[in-house]
């Protein structure tokens, strides 16, 4: 109740409500803050969007592609999307789900005959939807750590036979990668296609995301690329901030890109620029329909297993009130809105994108090195925005 009061004291100060000034000034004030700090965490690169309706209202590209600065971000620079990827396998499953192509209640080891668990019986009820939203009953992260051993898919699977789930499918939620890249044989066994092939075919094309790719091969051909950055020290600066602490300087070594998240596709395996990503958000805001039909937005975002870790988010907690999960999407409650959001995290890179259909607006950010720094932003851009793009106050206000 207090937070709809204060939205309607600081609406009386928008009128009329979302007018170009209030908008160029919200746009002004958040690329200032963006760009403070990515400057405070010392980040080489990153990029934003800003989607309203159709259009994209503000796009920004802040750094360079690297530490040596050897060339600036720029709409196409292409970053890692980590797990930003599950939106789009979901989407893909789903579809074909949508054409009868697959059915999402089959068990995944229909696809996957070797898939084991070591107690009888469990594996083969874990269906594909149960991948989908996190709900198979395994334990979080199941053997993501192999994944930066050298050891290839089929014997990691192989090792699924000594875990025991810790709940039945759909009564508890375990966030999984590898299981996750089990869609993949579900996707190229229900159609000719290979998952990359059906990717572009079926959503990079259509929507025009020029820059869009599946996989470390084509990461490493392209020349417009960021590069990874991981946090090699934290140095004091001798001065202090305004609650009397030390200011560090965060100093950051660049990598190589690293393979191990690319085995699990479906998971970590999409590539793409802050302008692929603008498109990405128009069409699931459900202005490409002929793309992303209604019913298939629909469906990714009906909630379907309660996250409830999600509320104790640093930046994001004390304004969300509830979080579950759908299809390959989070669906957070944040300040009486919903907002369809996913993060994305993988060796030097972090992703953030989310839209909210209620205000019809969307916000995507990449940045190229492991700072938290981009749930801060998020988190402000969803709080200020919640309330200059509410149409709902905008009414009450003027009645």
């Amino acid at each position: 109740m207090l937070f709809r009061i204060n939205c309607l004291i600081l609406a009386l100060f928008l009128t009329p409500y979302s007018s170009a000034n209030n908008v160029s000034q919200f746009k002004k004030s958040f690329s200032t803050e963006v760009k403070k700090q990515l400057k405070a965490y010392n980040i080489p690169g990153g990029a934003y969007a800003i989607v309203q309706n159709d259009t994209i209202i503000a796009m920004e590209t802040i750094g360079h592609t690297d530490k040596a600065k050897s060339h600036q971000v720029d709409y196409n620079t292409v970053f890692r999307l980590a797990s930003v990827s599950k939106t789009f396998a979901a989407t893909v499953t789903t579809m074909l789900a949508q054409e009868k192509r697959l059915n999402l209640s089959d068990p995944i080891t229909k696809y996957v005959p070797n898939f084991t668990l070591a107690t009888d019986g469990a594996a083969q009820k874990i269906q594909l939807k149960h991948l989908l939203s996190h709900s198979s009953g395994l334990m979080p992260n199941a053997y993501d750590n192999l994944l930066h051993e050298n050891w290839t898919m089929d014997k990691i699977i192989g090792r699924f036979d000594r875990i025991t789930p810790i709940c039945q499918p759909e009564k508890c939620y375990g966030y999984q990668n590898i299981a996750y890249g089990l869609l993949q044989p579900a996707i190229e066994a229900s159609q000719s296609k290979s998952y990359a092939t059906l990717l572009q075919d079926r959503v990079f094309t259509p929507l025009n995301m020029t820059n869009a790719s599946l996989g470390i091969d084509v990461y490493k051909e392209k020349e417009n690329t960021a590069k990874p950055h991981i946090l090699r020290k934290r140095v004091k600066t001798g001065k202090k901030d305004s609650q009397g602490r030390d200011i560090r300087k965060y100093v950051w070594r660049t990598v190589k890109v690293a393979p191990d998240y690319y085995k699990v596709a479906p998971a970590a395996g999409v590539n793409a620029s802050i302008s692929d990503l603008a498109k990405w958000l128009i069409a699931n805001l459900g202005h490409k329909p002929e793309v992303l039909s209604p019913s298939l937005l629909a469906e990714l975002t009906t909630p379907r297993i309660r996250t409830k870790k999600d509320l104790r988010r640093r930046f994001w907690r004390g304004h969300l009130t509830d979080a579950h999960y759908g299809y390959g999407w989070r669906i957070y409650q944040f300040e009486g809105h919903p907002i369809i959001y996913h993060s994305g995290w993988v060796a030097g890179f972090r992703a953030d994108i989310g839209y909210s259909p209620d205000l019809d607006i969307g916000f995507a950010i990449v940045i190229n090195a492991e700072s938290n720094a981009i749930n801060k932003i998020s988190s402000q851009f969803w709080i200020q925005a919640s309330t200059l793009f509410d149409k709902k106050l905008a009414k009450q206000v003027k009645s």
